[in-house]
């Protein structure tokens, strides 16, 4: 790379342009059809010239701020000079530097461009630089350039590469019904814009009315699953298409995705402290699981996309998942597979059991009250749902009792918890850097508490929940040994065989 300033590239104008074009679009097109009604000519000019000036202060905003940006690649730092009335200058050492994504957008992509953010692993703004746009060689170029390491003597090897049929998975969350409604209300707002929404509504009661109140919720739930489930499979092909998961020389993981947008994401080997298997309930019941990494530097504050970005293998077959998860770490056998989990006392059973009796009152708590006060319809709602509720508050903590375990294999320590979202973690014992130890009352009067490994990396804390206080204890001891030994003491007749309580 060249120790000169550089410029970005000037077809972000164009870029700009668009993109202020369609913003511009959707904020024109419901104001001139709501004008429309008293007449064209006043819808035409109320949103024209405001959507002139939209498209044309971003555009200008968009050449002052190529116009006074300038970026350099030294042997030993990475600079960044912009700003117009304030002008800000940001450096990152080269040694420092741990992240280098490249991310290309569909509008990038049409002008051959793309966005490169330069990272150090820091939780803090000053530690990246974005660079946007520099042409796709640019890219590829800084990324290789920034990331190049003494290499181990070893080929570039293929971790994992996309099948399509994971995409059964995609339906299996939260998210598809999530769309669904989102559509529906969609749909309603499109409809108000040409003030067709009592239509509409009109319409549908009339197609409905026949059904009955139950068949007609029956079909209702039916198509706005339906529709979730066409926009789950959607979203899924879209963030996952064309992926594929590298070991590149020099110990860096490379994951590449997207059919639209396009995102190149590199995590440094050196920096990564572990794998989390994560099992939402849907992909669970399918025998399916995502690997995620647990790494120094993944989850900053400016990052709008944290969890992607440490997702190292997207919903995936069980088999899969563990087998990628010991690739990554260099094991034969994933250490979130290879152990047998110690289980918990049974009193946290009745924590989750209380938990999930008074979540299920919490929600019918409002309907019984407003129907004391207002109707006894809403009464009979109450009890109607809290008899559904209730089976199904329970399944759920039992199963997140069955899902409570730790354990440690090699040199990693493995903790499960969780039920709608069961996480299996292993982390290395060396990337443990404290220990927090948490009783609330109700814990302290059943024995329990709940020890976090603290760590640099991921979330920053890895949770042993409901564990017996001196089984948590000595866990916590055996895995970085000495590190509780200021808080711990001896009993008189355990000298002999090392065994400690708090």
């Amino acid at each position: 790379m060249s120790d000169e300033f550089r410029e970005l590239d000037r077809r972000g104008l164009p870029v700009a342009a668009v993109f202020m074009s369609g913003v511009a679009a959707l904020a024109a097109v419901p104001t001139a059809i709501g004008l429309s009604s008293i007449s064209v000519g006043v819808a035409l000019a109320w949103s024209l010239p405001g959507a002139l000036f939209v498209v044309v202060a971003g555009v200008v905003a968009e050449w002052l701020r190529l116009r006074f940006t300038r970026y350099r690649v030294g042997a030993d730092r990475v600079e960044l000079r912009t700003g117009v009335l304030i002008r800000t200058r940001r450096s990152l050492q080269r040694d420092r530097i741990r992240t280098v994504d490249v991310t290309a957008d569909p509008l990038l992509r049409v002008f051959g461009l793309v966005s490169v953010r330069i990272g150090t692993g820091e939780h803090a703004d000053d530690g990246t630089v974005r660079l946007r746009p520099v042409t796709r060689a640019t890219g590829d170029e800084l990324r290789r350039a920034l990331l190049a390491r003494v290499g181990r003597g070893e080929a570039e090897d293929t971790l994992a590469v996309l099948d399509p049929g994971w995409i059964r998975y995609a339906p299996l969350s939260f998210v598809a019904p999530t769309l669904g409604i989102a559509a529906f209300g969609g749909a309603l707002n499109a409809a108000d814009w040409v003030g067709r929404a009592g239509g509409v509504i009109d319409w549908a009661v009339d197609l409905l009315v026949g059904l009955g109140l139950v068949g007609a919720i029956a079909v209702l739930a039916g198509v706005v699953l339906l529709v979730g489930v066409v926009g789950a499979a959607g979203l899924w092909v879209e963030m996952w298409w064309g992926y594929r998961l590298d070991r590149e020389p020099g110990g860096t993981l490379r994951v590449r995705r997207g059919l639209l947008t396009t995102r190149s994401i590199s995590i440094e080997e050196d920096r990564l402290r572990g794998v989390d298997v994560v099992e939402p309930l849907g992909a669970r019941l399918a025998g399916a699981a995502r690997v995620d990494a647990v790494a120094t530097g993944m989850a900053t504050k400016v990052e709008k996309d944290k969890a992607r970005h440490r997702t190292l293998l997207p919903a995936a077959p069980g088999a899969v998942a563990h087998r990628v998860a010991a690739d990554v770490l260099r094991e034969p056998v994933s250490p979130t597979d290879a152990v047998r989990l110690s289980p918990h006392p049974v009193a946290a059973r009745g924590r989750r059991l209380r938990w999930a009796l008074a979540a299920v009152l919490a929600g019918e708590l409002p309907l019984i009250v407003l129907g004391l006060v207002l109707t006894e319809v809403l009464l009979h709602i109450a009890w109607i749902t809290s008899v559904l509720a209730v089976p199904v508050a329970v399944a759920l903590a039992l199963d997140a009792y069955r899902s409570l375990g730790h354990g440690s294999v090699g040199g990693y320590l493995v903790t499960r918890s969780g039920s709608v979202r069961r996480s299996t973690v292993a982390l290395q014992r060396r990337g443990i850097v404290g220990w927090t130890v948490r009783q609330s009352v109700f814990q302290r009067r059943a024995g329990l508490s709940t020890v976090a490994a603290t760590t640099a990396a991921g979330s920053g804390a890895y949770a042993i929940r409901d564990v017996g206080t001196s089984t948590g204890l000595e866990a916590a001891d055996a895995a970085v040994p000495g590190l509780l030994a200021p808080f711990l003491e001896r009993t008189p007749a355990a000298d002999s065989s090392g065994r400690r309580r708090a």
